[in-house]
């Protein structure tokens, strides 16, 4: 299944499917030789980048009609043609650990690559590095985290945050200061604001004249039980771990109980780490105790260490 694609007040709204099958055909490319290969091989490198992360396939849709307008511009420029600057500022909205700051730093790679961002660096910031202690002191610092990201993409997680004080709060003067770069230095960087998709709607709707700066919206779904498991065997394959078959039950049990709760939201990717972590602390107790330590049982964990509802260690918390 394609991107949910719909254009509403001048944006883009991009939903990336994770799991849903594959792209139509219609929408491939295909290269044809290797003179087209070597000629659109910073598409193909971040295709294959894409390929390393768990889910967010239909991003590949989403990056590709960017590329292309960003090619065929450059070939109009060759041609005599006017090649117009589109502002590419985004919103990504989601539950945590569903991939937004991986994308993000893709994207200022991909972007550096095909000179659109002079540096293809990330600054990932949140409220506190930008709002001061008054007045005037939120003004400097977001103007001092702006220059840094200059020539890459300054990726603000939680923006929402930037307008829970109200009209005297001086996240709005946060919100001024970049709303003003945006219009000065537009095509000097990239601002991308992230957040759970309700209090990112919110916040959007707070300013009349914010939404239509932003071209491109992105929902980051979160992700199924059989993608968390694949997070989970690659997270252990990076620490060197094993894992019982027993112990995969009893992560897929935990994982039903997160995303059956509705209290709050699924941590999603952050889910799993946090449960491995605390698994890997329990298995050391429990080798501790029983005085095991060959390789094989050092390598590997069991059911036994995720039972935390016996433990003080709880992956809920």
């Amino acid at each position: 299944m394609n991107p949910a694609m719909t254009r509403r007040r001048s944006q883009i709204n991009v939903v990336l499917n994770q799991n849903r099958g594959k792209s139509s055909q219609a929408n491939q490319f295909q290269f044809l030789n290797e003179e087209e290969r070597d000629k659109h091989y910073v598409l193909e490198r971040i295709e294959n980048e894409l390929k390393s992360l768990v889910g967010l396939s239909d991003i590949k849709q989403f990056l590709k009609e960017v590329y292309a307008w960003l090619y065929i511009n450059n070939c109009r420029k060759e041609h005599g043609l006017k090649a117009s600057k589109q502002a590419l500022h985004m919103i990504f909205k989601g539950n945590p650990g569903t991939g937004k700051t991986s994308v993000a730093r893709l994207i200022a790679k991909f972007f550096h690559e095909m000179e659109v961002l002079s540096k293809g660096h990330l600054i990932e910031v949140e409220r506190a590095d930008l709002v001061g202690e008054y007045i005037g002191h939120t003004a400097q610092k977001t103007r001092e985290v702006i220059k840094k990201a200059s020539g890459g993409i300054l990726f603000i997680d939680e923006a929402y945050s930037l307008s829970r004080g109200g009209e005297k709060d001086f996240g709005k003067e946060a919100i001024d200061t970049l709303v003003k770069a945006m219009e000065d230095q537009q095509h000097d960087f990239v601002l991308i604001l992230a957040g759970y998709s309700k209090e990112m709607d919110y916040f959007m709707s707070l300013n009349p004249g914010l939404p239509s700066r932003f071209p491109l919206t992105v929902d980051f779904p979160d992700y199924t039980t059989e993608e968390l498991m694949k997070i989970t065997e690659l997270m252990l394959a990076e620490r060197e771990y094993l894992i019982t078959k027993d112990g995969e039950r009893k992560i897929r049990e935990l994982v039903k109980k997160g995303k059956e709760d509705k209290t709050q939201p699924f941590s999603n990717g952050r889910f799993v780490r946090n449960i491995i972590e605390q698994a890997i602390r329990k298995q050391a107790v429990r080798l501790l105790v029983e005085k095991s330590h060959d390789r094989n049982m050092l390598a590997t964990l069991d059911g036994r260490d995720f039972e935390f509802e016996k433990s003080t260690v709880h992956p809920f918390s």
